[in-house]
């Protein structure tokens, strides 16, 4: 995911990146053999012990801009297909913080919803969203 100051339209400034799973991480299937704004794959997250399945999917910013929602499940037939793991594990959402002064992503440690221990889990999180939020979402109200 990446953050970009938007000050001037016309040159967007990148000013944050984080990387949240995926297909290119170390180890995985994908091997990626030239990126220019990468110097190597990413190594896969882990959040409270758990490596975090999938990559990020859906969003939602928080009404004060300061933290951004994350969910890994986009829709099951393609989650099988490139992330057969969280079909097993269930996938989770994340929370990562945004500096909204500075710039720049974090992933906070402390929070992690696993919707693989739901009660009749493991189960596919897509989207979540603030009543009233932002089009961060794909839900309309």
């Amino acid at each position: 995911m990446r953050q970009y100051d938007i000050t001037d339209p016309c040159h967007p400034k990148l000013v944050g990146q984080i990387f949240l799973g995926g297909s290119i991480l170390k180890g995985g299937a994908v091997k990626v053999l030239e990126d220019q704004e990468l110097k190597c794959q990413p190594d896969p997250v882990f959040i409270k012990g758990k490596k975090i399945p999938g990559g990020p999917q859906m969003i939602q910013l928080s009404l004060d801009g300061k933290r951004l929602y994350v969910t890994t499940s986009l829709y099951s037939a393609w989650d099988k297909q490139f992330y057969p793991d969280m079909i097993k594990e269930g996938a989770v959402m994340m929370q990562i913080d945004v500096d909204t002064k500075k710039g720049g992503l974090s992933i906070n440690e402390n929070f992690l919803v696993d919707f693989g221990k739901e009660p009749d889990g493991p189960v596919l999180a897509h989207e979540c969203r603030y009543e009233g939020g932002d089009c961060s979402s794909d839900i309309w109200i």
